[in-house]
Parts: C-alpha cells; sequence; structure tokens
C-alpha cells in the first residue's frame, strides 16, 4: 500500500526533537516538489506503470491475450500477482503525487492554475480504482503528511462517485476552477496538452460522460449527461485526445518492449479475440496481433491453461510490433474521441440524450480505426456484424469499444462486467471455482497494514471475495 510508507515516514519525523530538526534543516533546499515535475510523473509515471499492468494483466481479464505461463491471473487467481496484477500500489502511488499537486495549488496562490487538472486526474484515478476493487480509502487516503492519517477507512463505492469531494463533484468542481483562472502563470509539466486549460476542460466533461454512463444502472444521469451534450464541450475530435505517444526506445518506450523475450513469448492471442476478429473481418488484428508463426494465420488459443499442458507456441498468433518494435506508434490513452462516441453512442440508444445513436457509432468506429493506424474498408459499417442493428447495438457499441480498449488498462473487463459485451470464454483451468471474477481483492499489504479497515471491508465482499459485484455492477 503505497500511501502508508509516507505516513510512516511522517509519524517519524514528528517524534524528532525540534533542536534536530533545526539542526538538519537545509534552508537552502526546496521544502516540496515543484508541481511542473510532479504533474509530468503523475501522467507519464502512471500511463507509463498501467500501460505495462494492462498489456501483462488487463489484457487477460478481458481477453484480449492468453498467457500459457506464469499464469495464475490468467486462471484467475487474482490474489497472486505474478508479471502483473497489482494496480493498487499504481494507482495509490499516483492519487498520492497527484493530492500533493492539489494541496499545493490551494496553499499557494501562484500555483493555482494546477487545481483544475489536479481535480480531474483525481476523479480518473479514483474511477479506476473504485471500478477495479470496489470500496476503497478514498476521503481518508493519502493524507498522511497533511493529517496525520497512517489506516484510512474504507469508503463505499456509491459516496466515492456521488459524494462532496467524490470524482462527480470533483469533475464539476475542476471545470468551474479552469474557467475561472485568470492567472498568467503557464500550467507546466503537462505532457498531455501542453497547459491549455481548455483541452483539460473537454477531458473533465468526457470523463463526467463516462462516470454517468458507468453509474447509470443506479442513477437517473439523464439530465447531466444532456447537458453536457448540449454545451458540446468534450472530447468530439482526435486533436483533443487525452494520450501521450511512447518513444522508439528507452528511456520512454512501452515498458513491455524492453520486458525479456521470454515474457513476451507466453502471451498469446486469445480465442475470444481471435473469435471477435474473424467474425468482424476486422483488419486491425493484423496491427494488434502478428500471426502464427507456422500458419500465417491469427489463431488463438484458450485461456487459463494448464501451465503444464503441452503446446506449440508458434501455433498461435502472438502480440502485434506496436507492442514491442515500433514502440513508437503507441500511445497511453486516458480518454479519446473514439470512446467518447462510443459512450454517447450507447446514451443515445438508451434513451439518455436527445441524439442519433448510429452516426454517434459509425463515427466512433471510424476514429477508432484511425487510432489503431488501419484504414476503415468501405463495406466495414456497412455489412455484416458491425452494420447498425437496433437489436443488437449496445453488443456493437461495446464490443467496438472492446476492441479499441486493447492494453488500456482493465477497461475491457470493467466494460464487460457492467454490460455483459462481449462474451467472454470460460477459462481452461479455472482456480476461482469456474467462475468469472467481477471484481479484484484487496491486496495482502492492506491486511498487516490497515487490518481494522480492512476486516470491515473484508466482510462485505465475503471475505475479500472475487465474485461479489461492485455497487454499480447490476448485470
Amino acid at each position: 500500500m503505497k500511501y502508508v510508507p509516507c505516513l510512516l515516514v511522517f509519524l517519524v519525523l514528528q517524534s524528532c526533537t525540534q533542536d534536530f530538526e533545526e539542526i538538519n534543516t537545509n534552508e537552502n533546499a526546496p521544502s516540496s516538489v515543484q508541481n511542473e515535475l510532479l504533474l509530468r510523473q503523475v501522467l507519464y509515471g502512471y500511463g507509463d506503470a498501467m500501460s505495462y499492468e494492462g498489456f501483462v494483466a488487463g489484457n487477460l481479464l478481458s481477453q484480449h491475450f492468453a498467457m500459457i505461463d506464469f499464469n495464475l491471473l490468467d486462471r484467475h487467481a487474482l490474489g497472486s500477482p505474478q508479471e502483473g496484477g497489482n494496480p493498487w500500489d499504481i494507482l495509490y502511488t499516483a492519487l498520492r503525487d497527484n493530492e500533493t499537486i492539489l494541496q499545493q495549488s490551494r496553499s499557494n496562490p501562484a500555483a493555482a492554475v494546477y487545481e483544475g487538472p489536479a481535480l480531474v486526474m483525481k476523479a480518473y484515478l479514483a474511477m479506476n480504482l473504485t471500478d477495479i476493487f470496489g470500496d476503497v480509502p478514498y476521503f481518508e487516503a493519502v493524507r498522511g503528511r497533511t493529517d496525520g492519517i497512517v489506516t484510512p477507512a474504507y469508503d463505499r463505492q456509491e459516496d466515492i462517485y456521488l459524494a462532496a469531494g467524490g470524482i462527480l463533484d470533483n469533475l464539476r468542481t475542476s471545470v468551474q476552477r479552469m474557467r475561472e483562472y485568470r492567472g498568467a502563470i503557464p500550467l507546466t509539466g503537462d505532457i498531455l496538452y501542453n497547459g491549455n486549460l481548455e483541452d483539460w476542460t473537454r477531458f473533465a466533461n468526457s470523463l463526467r460522460i463516462k462516470a454517468l454512463i458507468r453509474i447509470s444502472a443506479r442513477r437517473d444521469v439523464t439530465d447531466e449527461l444532456s447537458d453536457i451534450y448540449a454545451e458540446g464541450n468534450y472530447i468530439d475530435r482526435e486533436a483533443y485526445d487525452a494520450t501521450f505517444n511512447f518513444s522508439a526506445g528507452p528511456p520512454n518506450s512501452f515498458a513491455f518492449a524492453t520486458a525479456r523475450i521470454g515474457i513476451f513469448n507466453v502471451f498469446l492471442m486469445s480465442e475470444t479475440a481471435q473469435d471477435i476478429f474473424s467474425g468482424l473481418d476486422d483488419p486491425r488484428v493484423a496491427v494488434l496481433y502478428r500471426p502464427a508463426a507456422t500458419t500465417g494465420d491469427f489463431v488463438g488459443i484458450i485461456n487459463g491453461i494448464d501451465a503444464s499442458s503441452p503446446i506449440v507456441p508458434d501455433s498461435y498468433a502472438r502480440p502485434g510490433t506496436v507492442w514491442r518494435e515500433n514502440t513508437q506508434d503507441l500511445k497511453f490513452n486516458y480518454l479519446t474521441s473514439w470512446e467518447t462516441h462510443l459512450l454517447l453512442a450507447e446514451a443515445a440508444l438508451r434513451g439518455l440524450i436527445d441524439a442519433d445513436a448510429e452516426s454517434l457509432y459509425r463515427l466512433g468506429v471510424r476514429e477508432a480505426f484511425a487510432y489503431w493506424m488501419t484504414d476503415l474498408p468501405d463495406a466495414y459499417l456497412s455489412t455484416g456484424a458491425v452494420a447498425w442493428d437496433r437489436d443488437q447495438a449496445l453488443r456493437q457499441i461495446i464490443t467496438q469499444k472492446w476492441i479499441a480498449s486493447i492494453g488500456n488498462g482493465y477497461e475491457g473487463w470493467i466494460e464487460w462486467r457492467r454490460t455483459g459485451y462481449p462474451a467472454l470464454m470460460p477459462v481452461a483451468a479455472s482456480l476461482n471455482g469456474g467462475l468469472y471474477p467481477i471484481r479484484f481483492p484487496y491486496p495482502a499489504d492492506e491486511q498487516a497494514l490497515n487490518v481494522e479497515n480492512y476486516r470491515r471491508a473484508a466482510a462485505e465482499t465475503d471475505g475479500n471475495s472475487v465474485n461479489v459485484p461492485v455497487w454499480w455492477d447490476l448485470n
């Protein structure tokens, strides 16, 4: 639990004598980290870590890939992380650093420009955290240095989304702060938008759309969604995407590109992915995968095999060159125009906004093809399983999101939990009684470092079970 070490340091410092602190303080050293450096660290550091996590763990739960060794997570032993499977630490590290930016922006008028973007990132990170785990420490979390809280309480997901200081409230406040900002000091360290607060406002509004859709089975979100859509100030074109590019080589290449070749070679195309891409005759398969060495075909393997099962890896498709040799073509995706338009297509389909769902769907698909550097075939949107069918439209929308979300953290798995699409296959050798997990378990560190609060949270989840749905999950 990443916020705990920082809190312990705080307690140790408080136990020192006043004279000792005076003697050992360098008056010429900065007392805080510059927001410019912290913002760059939050944006790139989180993206770097979660892009790796998304590939080696998120892609298994979404069944974009399967793993043939070190594959306890692929067999749904989510409490046994191996190559990946520990998003808790990644998210709390980013939340801790982002909270420092937020507090400094509120205490120092010269740093006020950072408040809006820090609120957007707090909402983004909190949303990922609670969607993966459910109830988590939030309102008291990462406050050790400021408030001395070292064992934060677990908060209900409903409150994390809806209460004051929660996800939606922070997004609304962020838009207000950015619109009101009149200072001359620019936002620096911003690798997403180069300091453009209007672009950050669009990001905030698109994230509001996503959050509202996610909780729409629990709350009537029609009015707020309609207002955002009518205003039109959200990510509605590629130029406004909240993404950053990886480089062709270290130190800023996609982290998985530098993994040893032995790890790279245990990831194979999933049988689920094979069925989806072949069923749609989708050419993006040639960007995201490389064909089987023995046949030249895009062949997938069932997820969660017993690691002792004899297979010939060259008989199956492997990750495409974009994941290793050509990472300069790869982006880390916070939020995009294609995702926003597919979210709005769902909203229109369900009557949550007054718009043409088919037009939004078609636009989102076209943008998703461009995002993955693939020409859209002339007949792709007008024939076969992709052609708009209102009776199958939700499945079509979410399947297109699933394809384009490959490698994007745990997004494909989260949306499957919310909607049931696309249909995922049972794994071959389940370590979860044949059940597909619908939340991540709290990590083992919590049992030692935050024991009383952990016990209460575990009791609410049937002993920290991966089979207990989160609050918004009524699927």
